[in-house]
């Protein structure tokens, strides 16, 4: 699968994510405009509705006041009509007092924009000038027949103004109601025009989040394909590096393999040639005796010669692994660390067969090989173990010692990686467990494959 470069990628996404950001920033300031314009509405409407409600409630009052006003007024009227002349200069204070205020209230009454407030007020006024006349006709003593239009031909008119007091109180609560829904209908219409608005609002909010997240979702499935494509291209140069390493495992087995042949072939033969060669001078002996003593220091030489190139050729690839097995191996390699350091190695094993598929022979190897060699030159340990034990199902090996340890989630060097690969390789578990001060543990468990052949 071809990925796109790096820079193209990273401009892709740069780009698509500027955009998301900036749809998702326009969406939040559209709710919260939306919001804010609808609270502010909401509040508008509520302070129309009191101040619509309140001066109705005014005026309503007013008007009440001045009914009563009037109606208190016309009931005077009427016990000054019946009451005796004598009483007629106690009762006038009273009376022009009452007529005062009504002249007053009615001189300062607002404006009326509405008919049928109007119309009420003129009811009102009608009634109390009706009322004004009557009185004024009793103070001024006029004749019976018009002192009282009932009793004369003003019979219709005050039938008139009865009636009109009669239905007043009526006309006064249809107009209060149809003032109250005038004002909600009012109010209803804004409403209905906010909740247009509103609606558009959401609308646009729904559609910009919807682009949102079409946007989003195309952002992730892009990202998931450039991260698996991604993922499957490192797990398979991942995989590559694995078979890269395991061929240079082999290659490097291989290699020490024949570096050890040769030396134990070639030139340890060589060696030992050579060594025979000035024994048998030697033991023809010389009457020379410097050309005796250059003998002797010949001999001395290619006797450590010969050592040095049998133990570098048992390092490389010990022959007792391929003949004796590895049990055998690892005795020898205990023995020669401990003969080579100052720390002393055990090692304990456990029905180890000797027949062994060769990968796990020489991973089992090279693993304690490697643990020794760190705790010798490392850890300043006096003692290590090595424990291999081994059951149908798996091999495991065990390297402790008693060393000056290290931070093992810290410390990751060449030698533990490599370590890890070869168990890895075989499908195993490694594990390093230290602590500052108490030594170091390495464990790996190889599981044998099934059909192996292995015989115990």
């Amino acid at each position: 699968m071809s990925l796109l470069p790096e820079h193209e990628a990273d401009s892709t996404f740069r780009s698509m994510r500027g955009l998301v950001l900036a749809l998702s920033a326009s969406l939040l300031a559209l709710l919260v405009i939306a919001g804010i314009v609808a609270i502010q509405s909401l509040i508008r409407m509520h302070d129309q509705e009191t101040v619509v409600r309140h001066v109705l409630t005014e005026r309503t009052q007013m008007l009440v006041s001045l009914w009563a006003s009037v109606d208190n007024y016309r009931q005077a009227v009427d016990h000054l009509a019946k009451a005796p002349a004598a009483q007629h200069q106690l009762t006038r204070p009273h009376l022009d007092q009452l007529a005062q205020q009504i002249d007053s209230d009615l001189q300062h009454y607002p404006s009326q924009n509405d008919s049928e407030e109007t119309a009420l007020v003129h009811i009102i006024e009608d009634v109390y000038h009706h009322q004004r006349e009557f009185y004024i006709a009793i103070v001024t003593e006029q004749p019976a027949r018009q002192l009282h239009p009932a009793r004369t031909g003003g019979a219709s008119r005050e039938v008139s103004n009865e009636e009109l007091s009669r239905n007043w109180p009526a006309r006064l609560s249809a107009w209060n109601g149809e003032r109250l829904q005038n004002a909600d209908r009012t109010l209803l219409a804004q409403f209905a025009d906010e909740q247009r608005g509103l609606t558009r609002a959401i609308g646009l909010a729904f559609g910009s989040g919807l682009l949102l997240a079409s946007l989003g979702a195309a952002y992730i499935l892009r990202l998931e394909r450039q991260t698996r494509a991604r993922y499957v291209e490192l797990a398979r140069s991942r995989k590559d590096l694995q078979e890269l390493s395991a061929r240079l495992v082999d290659a490097q087995e291989s290699e020490r393999r024949s570096i050890s042949r040769e030396l134990h072939d070639e030139i340890g033969q060589s060696l030992g040639a050579l060594r025979m060669d000035i024994a048998r001078l030697s033991a023809h002996g010389s009457t020379d005796p410097a050309i005796a003593g250059q003998l002797e220091r010949m001999k001395s030489v290619t006797e450590r010669c010969f050592q040095a190139v049998r133990n570098m050729a048992l390092l490389l690839r010990p022959s007792m692994l391929d003949d004796l097995g590895l049990q055998a191996a690892l005795d020898w390699l205990g023995r020669e660390v401990s003969r080579s350091s100052q720390m002393e190695v055990s090692v304990e094993s456990e029905n180890v067969p000797e027949d062994l598929p060769d990968a796990y022979k020489v991973c089992v190897y090279r693993l304690t090989q490697a643990a020794l060699h760190n705790a010798v030159r490392h850890s300043n340990a006096r003692n290590a173990t090595v424990r291999l034990k081994y059951s149908r199902q798996s091999i495991q090996v065990e390297v402790a010692d008693d060393g000056r340890g290290f931070d093992a989630a810290r410390t990751r060097g060449m030698g533990l990686l490599g370590m890890e690969e070869r168990v890895k390789r075989l499908g195993g578990i490694f594990r390093i467990e230290s602590q500052l001060g108490r030594g170091a543990t390495t464990r790996a468990e190889l599981p044998l494959p099934s059909g192996s052949g292995v015989r115990e």
